[in-house]
């Protein structure tokens, strides 16, 4: 009576560990997807930012190179995803850093957009105005997100730390 309890129990965590190895392989294979779309999308930014700086050849003024400026945050914020899949897939954890770096990139980003924009809107009242506090928002949110990435690390090179406050309280 009792082996047939304990062969069912194996056969139970042979199962189990049959479902975890294929959905392990099916994550590496969504992760792998999503990081070949994120290689060919670099490609396509920085083929469209080498294009837009070579309209200042033709037409030399600001605009092409803050299109071309844009394109390249957005290239940064793609490779840092692309980084942080990396990560995720080395350490089999998902990893902040990378993620609050993304939003440091995409604040700045926007805050480059509105600075050129706010500049052509100058004297056009409340639009101006409406421009100038989302610039102030946003470097608002690059502070918070920089602190937060600064916490994280001083968290991560002292993690004994966390253990001995945990170890002492037992």
């Amino acid at each position: 009576m009792m082996s047939g309890v304990a062969d069912s129990s194996s056969d139970q965590r042979r199962g189990v560990k049959r479902t975890d190895a294929a959905l392990e392989a099916a994550e590496k294979v969504v992760y792998l997807g999503i990081a070949a779309l994120l290689v060919v999308a670099s490609v396509v930014l920085l083929a469209v930012a080498a294009k837009d700086l070579a309209e200042v050849l033709n037409d030399f003024n600001t605009n092409p190179v803050v299109d071309a400026l844009d394109t390249l945050l957005l290239l940064f914020i793609v490779v840092e995803l692309l980084s942080a899949i990396r990560i995720t897939m080395a350490k089999r954890e998902l990893v902040a850093e990378p993620f609050l770096l993304v939003g440091i990139i995409a604040s700045i980003k926007e805050i480059v957009v509105l600075s050129v924009k706010a500049a052509e809107s100058i004297g056009e009242g409340q639009i101006f105005k409406d421009q100038l506090w989302q610039i102030a928002v946003l470097g608002v949110v690059v502070l918070l997100l920089g602190v937060t990435a600064w916490m994280l690390r001083i968290k991560e090179r002292e993690p004994q730390e966390g253990q001995a406050n945990l170890a002492g309280k037992h």
